[in-house]
């Protein structure tokens, strides 16, 4: 099993100018590894990272763009695989930690915990590239030719449930308009 706070480490060290969207437990933990103005956090947004991550790669194509996405979150709108699939943005790399927990709301396990294989079921959505890790020298090791590829991409992380929930940081709102206003000039957009 790997630690999702260590996976996302490894994808901090790798993500270059990546755009990197994030839900669930991720909102909470990424800030703790970086402070990029390409970081985009969807918090509130359960179910919906997928979604909105597509449209920021559908509208930036020549940039990378990550998800960090949950497996109780992604659960809510499995649809979205099959979209994505069409809609076949090459620069989306999906990321879904898979505790088999909403890590987020306590730990309580997700329909399905240890029997979904969120890789199967992005392949049969029609991602050209799927992968599964439970390692994390193996995810480290094979992140660079991951992100290289054309995607979509799909990785499942096989991920430790959480034993204590960081504490949630709180972004007053003209923060969040400050935010929004770097992560647009960052991406070139006035």
């Amino acid at each position: 099993m790997i630690d999702c706070f260590e996976a996302q480490e490894v994808i901090a060290r790798r993500r270059g100018d990546s755009v990197v969207v994030t839900v669930g437990t991720c909102v909470k933990e990424w800030p703790r590894i970086s402070s990029s103005d390409l970081d985009v956090p969807c918090g509130g947004a359960m179910g919906k990272g997928s979604s909105f991550a597509l449209g920021l790669a559908l509208a930036l194509p020549a940039r990378k763009v990550i998800l960090l996405d949950a497996d109780g979150g992604l659960l809510m709108n499995l649809g979205s695989l099959v979209t994505i699939a069409n809609m076949a943005p090459p620069n989306l790399v999906h990321f879904v930690f898979n505790s088999g927990t909403y890590r987020l709301s306590g730990g309580q396990p997700i329909p399905g915990a240890g029997k979904t294989s969120f890789k199967t079921l992005a392949k049969g959505a029609g991602y050209p590239q799927a992968r599964e890790f439970d390692a994390i020298d193996d995810l480290d090791r094979s992140l660079p030719g991951v992100m290289a590829r054309a995607g979509p991409t799909l990785v499942s992380l096989k991920c430790a449930p959480l034993a204590k929930s960081p504490p949630y940081p709180f972004i007053h709102a003209p923060e969040t308009i400050i935010r929004f206003g770097k992560f647009r000039k960052a991406i070139g957009v006035s």
